[in-house]
């Protein structure tokens, strides 16, 4: 049976408040494909009466999570786009370690992580391409997801051939995984490197140390603008004055905040505050 309005109502309405993400009509064919798995496992061969029972499930339940969880958008790979990656070795990095030499100290959040391959993948470009300049060093990456599902699989930095073969130099598959059975795992000291917490982006957010780049990238599409306001300027409260904000290529700051002023290095556009030098 398709979706009633009424359940697609329901249901947008329990990720929107709880996750901002907004599902207009038309999206009922996503609810359908992301909702059927959980009502089979609850042993409901109709979505509806399994609807019908998280209507009755009082506040925020643990179902109400796992709905919200299975439609969030966890799409990711290693070096995405690779442009990005490129400029912090190429401009942004160099620059910040030569600005933080007398703290001898570089953080970094990468925001909605999903399965880990950004965060390592910065981890690895690090210890490819900087491993003198940043010996000795205090160098903080943390990872944060809504989703404690995708964080665990995240924190065992384990992935199979597909995930391994998605953007990620054979060089580097050979040099920081090792493989185990049908998965490649990441070698110890790499996955050490990166710290992961749970974090809703809309709601709170914990005491946070001050970071130098923040990469934030495809997850903001997914917002109402009064959303995106609200995060960047959280962000702008934890980035550092001379600090980097990355968003995907298909997300910008333009007319959403002021505060920030797009930057070209190379491909890939990053974010200062204006009153930052290049």
């Amino acid at each position: 049976m398709p979706l009633s309005p009424q359940d697609f109502g329901y249901v947008a309405d329990l990720a929107r408040k709880n996750a901002a993400i907004v599902l207009e009509p038309g999206k009922e064919y996503l609810v359908e494909a992301r909702l059927q798995p959980l009502a089979d496992k609850e042993g409901f061969t109709k979505l509806e009466d399994y609807i019908a029972k998280l209507r009755e499930e009082i506040g925020f339940s643990p179902n109400h999570a796992k709905v919200v969880d299975a439609l969030t958008t966890n799409e990711t790979f290693f070096f995405r786009d690779i442009h990005p990656f490129e400029a912090l070795r190429t401009d942004i990095l160099p620059g910040l370690i030569a600005r933080r030499a007398p703290q001898r100290r570089l953080s970094i959040w990468c925001a909605a992580a999903s399965t880990g391959q950004e965060p390592y993948s910065i981890a690895m470009l690090l210890e490819e391409h900087f491993p003198k300049a940043l010996e000795g060093w205090n160098v903080s990456i943390i990872a944060t997801d809504y989703s404690e599902r995708v964080l665990d699989q995240a924190r065992r930095a384990e992935y199979n051939q597909v995930e391994v073969n998605r953007g990620l130099p054979a060089i580097y598959l050979v040099k920081y995984f090792r493989k185990q059975s049908d998965r490649w795992a990441i070698r110890d000291d790499i996955r050490k490197r990166v710290e992961f917490r749970r974090l809703n982006l809309i709601e709170s957010w914990p005491l946070l140390p001050q970071f130098d780049i923040v990469f934030m990238r495809n997850v903001l599409i997914y917002f109402a603008v009064p959303v995106k306001q609200s995060i960047m300027r959280n962000v702008r409260k934890v980035l550092a004055p001379d600090g980097y904000y990355a968003l995907g290529s298909a997300e910008t700051t333009m007319n959403i905040d002021s505060a920030f002023l797009p930057m070209m290095y190379g491909r890939s556009t990053f974010y200062r505050t204006q009153l930052n030098p290049r």
